[in-house]
């Protein structure tokens, strides 16, 4: 277990998965170098909007915002909400990630992540029928308006139960 998983433990039992996700990220070091925020996180999780402010810290030579900083900004927030989501019953790993630029961001970003709760059960239903599977989600960084798209990146997500992953692995080192 590592460090972030065993505050995580004690942090959503004393302020709540939702507070633990913000302030969590907000002040972890890893995210706090790719200059995103998290701004907003709904009960359950369902819901989580970020944002990417444009600043001397993340300005690249023609003055837009790095590519780097947008990407690990909206990297690792699909995968930890699924987790949480699931309460980490499920193996839940990044497989895959893919980004397109649209247009040089000279202003605020902002990303929402979603996951209905249809999707969810959808999710649930398929793993525990087939063992695993791979998710796609995009998410698109836009200004506050959402009337400009900057950026797409598509995260592939593998889900697996803990029992077919262990099966997997054991195979694996056969």
């Amino acid at each position: 277990m590592t460090i972030y998983q065993s505050l995580a433990q004690v942090g959503s039992k004393l302020i709540g998965p939702e507070k633990l996700f913000k302030y969590g990220f907000n002040l972890s070091p890893m995210y706090r170098r790719s200059t995103g925020r998290v701004q907003s996180v709904s009960q359950g999780l369902n819901e989580i909007t970020v944002k990417i402010p444009i600043s001397y810290k993340n300005k690249n030579y023609v003055g837009s915002i790095f590519g780097g900083s947008m990407f690990s900004a909206v990297d690792p927030i699909p995968m930890i909400q699924l987790m949480t989501i699931l309460e980490n019953k499920y193996i839940v790993w990044d497989k895959a990630a893919e980004i397109r630029f649209k247009a040089p961001a000279r202003e605020d970003l902002f990303a929402h992540f979603e996951f209905s709760s249809e999707e969810i059960e959808s999710i649930i239903k398929h793993v525990n029928a087939a063992g695993e599977m791979e998710l796609e989600k995009t998410t698109s960084l836009t200004n506050k308006s959402k009337s400009k798209h900057y950026c797409e990146v598509k995260k592939t997500i593998y889900i697996a139960t803990k029992e077919h992953f262990k099966m997997k692995q054991a195979k694996r080192k056969a």
